[in-house]
């Protein structure tokens, strides 16, 4: 027994930490910057963007994938960063929230939100602009339909998503225009 009345068995020894998960060296190309980095099996891309890369726009929401917050773009579709293990996206073209401004300058589905509206709180934000930047990607004239079906995965408190799809479709529209 311990001093605090606990098994000598109970206690971690040093040689405990060859049970922790071992360390996976991945490379991953993170809004268009290849990086390399050594992380446990079980550690989510949600965990390797916001803890070891830094890229906090990525959101922890309800961490079951209900919510959308988390929402990235791997190889240009909407994945649900909680519940994707990083060593699944290796090699991967990673885009969050942070890769969809180039140079500093908002992109044009940022600038629609942003003329409109549509921010609020705020935390829904990153999660949906990735789920609209896809439908753009391969639709940039979507119906409100298309808009709606694409933005499902992500939850909105604060909105009423009218002002969400609104801006989605002004940014199609411009994007359209320039085409």
């Amino acid at each position: 027994m311990t001093r605090r009345g606990r098994p000598a068995s109970a206690v971690p020894s040093a040689d405990m930490a060859s049970d922790a998960p071992s360390g996976r060296i991945l490379a991953l190309r993170v809004n268009g910057e290849r990086r390399r980095l050594t992380v446990p099996a079980n550690r989510t891309l949600l965990e390797v963007l916001r803890e070891d890369l830094g890229l906090t726009g990525t959101k922890h929401g309800c961490e079951l994938g209900e919510c959308g917050a988390c929402t990235v773009l791997v190889n240009g579709i909407p994945r649900l960063a909680c519940l994707t293990l990083a060593a699944e996206v290796e090699g991967a073209e990673i885009t969050t929230v942070e890769g969809l401004a180039a140079g500093g300058a908002m992109n044009e589905l940022q600038a629609a939100f942003s003329e409109l509206g549509v921010i609020q709180c705020g935390y829904c934000t990153p999660g949906v602009l990735m789920s609209a930047q896809a439908l753009l990607n391969r639709n940039p004239a979507p119906s409100t339909e298309e808009v709606r079906n694409a933005l499902s995965g992500n939850i909105c408190r604060c909105s009423g998503y009218v002002r969400i799809v609104k801006a989605v479709k002004l940014a199609g529209r411009r994007l359209e225009g320039r085409r």
